[in-house]
């Protein structure tokens, strides 16, 4: 039987209180709507239909061609927005799960279960609820001396008596397609807030004769929808511990797990270690046996096997294995550095490729570089790129060895097996097995001292 997913992404979100639209807010770096689409795409769906309204262009820019989409120009509730799917499921035989785009931590095992509940129950629909320790905010499960689900309340139209049900609606719905679209033309909108509820297709279907039931899942926090910043930082804390803990059920070490920061997409090698305040976002790779000390960030890179990073900082840049960077270096977009290679302390790289065995210890800047094998750069040494108006790429060749506090003025090729005297300013080609000086010669004025203002005789 087909499945067909329907994700509700309409809404402003004006609790936020935020110029971006509510459900491309993120979790732990995927927009909410996105970790929805992602765990829906897992079901195998026929069609997978979002409905937008406000920031529509931007949640399309998001998400691409994942899934189909319907415009829902006037917010009148969740029952009219489901009933803009109409040209594209109506009539057709199957079962409709209804999502919230700003509910992320709901997994796709989960939505599996309700599936499989009301199949086997031949259900014409099926709630997913949950038992919630406060369900205030939630609309209220109303059950009959039977155990049956009688209707959904919400919590503005609850009476004393139904508010005090701990059993709550958690925004998620299995129902069999058809009589979806049937009953969706009886939705009225005698409510306290004057709208088109989908919960009360419950009651239509009940009333109808045809069986409809609550799920209970598993844990609650699956159903938290996001509304404001508050609801946001819960939701991310939520989702940091499913994915450290996956992390480590995968072989990764992570010393002070309530402390790091990994994002929903980052995949992280056994057998590596992780200390706290460490954050990787994006699409970072790290590979088996790294060791990453507390303060490093890492953005999109890609690490290699057997790479100890101290304290610093990779963005869009990658290590390959047994290489070695910080404390407290910065790898700057475009930037690859080689087997064995040392990056050393308060070194930042730009756009860069250096090759194995290279060391570059400490206080330099390598911009817009080519570095080959076996070089030694000094403490100090300036990669010179920018003149102002355009870069310009320096090239070293093997086995060169720079001097402390050298200047590399671009453009500029460096020959291999040559030598840089420190404190040179070097605006020319240097020839293979040559050594290079260029910096005044010194002069010794005896007794000169004694003329300075800040000299004393003592």
């Amino acid at each position: 039987m087909d499945r067909f997913v329907i994700i509700l992404a309409a809404g402003q979100g004006t609790r936020m209180k935020s110029k971006l639209y509510k459900v491309l807010h993120k979790v732990c770096g995927k927009a909410m709507v996105d970790h929805v689409v992602s765990e829906g795409e897992k079901l195998n769906p026929a069609q997978m239909i979002t409905i937008v309204g406000f920031g529509a262009e931007k949640v399309q820019e998001a998400l691409g061609n994942r899934t189909e989409y319907v415009l829902q120009e006037q917010q009148l509730g969740t029952g009219h927005a489901v009933l803009q799917t109409k040209d594209l499921l109506a009539g057709k035989k199957g079962t409709t799960v209804v999502l919230s785009g700003d509910a992320p931590l709901l997994t796709a095992e989960t939505i599996e279960a309700l599936f499989k509940d009301h199949q086997e129950n031949k259900r014409a629909a099926t709630i997913l609820s949950a038992i919630y320790p406060n369900p205030t905010g939630y609309g209220r499960i109303v059950r009959n001396s039977t155990g049956e689900v009688e209707r959904i309340v919400e919590q503005k139209d609850a009476t004393e008596e139904i508010a005090k049900i701990k059993e709550g609606n958690s925004g998620t719905y299995c129902f069999d397609n058809e009589l979806l679209f049937e009953a969706l033309k009886e939705v009225k909108t005698d409510n306290a807030q004057g709208e088109y509820y989908l919960t009360d297709i419950i009651e239509i279907l009940k009333n109808q004769g045809h069986s409809v039931g609550a799920f209970p899942m598993e844990d609650y926090q699956e159903s938290l929808g996001v509304n404001d910043r508050i609801a946001l930082s819960q939701a991310t804390k939520i989702m940091q511990k499913r994915i450290n803990e996956g992390h480590m059920r995968n072989g990764v070490t992570f010393y002070d797990p309530e402390h790091t920061y990994i994002d929903a997409d980052v995949v992280i090698g056994s057998d590596t270690i992780v200390e706290g305040n460490v954050t990787m976002k994006g699409k970072t790779v790290v590979g088996e046996n790294c060791v990453i000390t507390s303060g490093s960030r890492l953005e999109n890179a890609t690490i290699a096997n057997n790479v100890l990073i101290r304290s610093s900082d990779i963005e869009s840049s990658s290590m390959d294995e047994h290489s070695n960077i910080g404390p407290f270096a910065h790898l700057r977009p475009e930037s690859h550095i080689g087997k064995n290679v040392h990056i050393g302390n308060f070194v930042e790289v730009k756009k860069s490729t250096i090759d194995e065995d290279t060391k570059v210890g400490h206080l330099t800047y390598v911009g817009d570089a080519t570095l080959g094998k076996n070089i030694n750069i000094g403490c100090g040494t300036v990669f010179v790129n920018y003149d102002g108006k355009n870069k310009h790429h320096t090239t070293v060749g093997d086995n060169v060895f720079i001097g402390c506090n050298a200047n590399l003025v671009a453009p500029l090729t460096i020959e291999k097996n040559s030598f840089i005297a420190a404190g040179s300013t070097i605006t020319k080609d240097i020839p293979e097995l040559s050594m290079a000086i260029a910096r005044s010669r010194q002069e010794n004025k005896e007794g000169y001292a004694k003329k300075l203002p800040y000299y004393e005789e003592f």
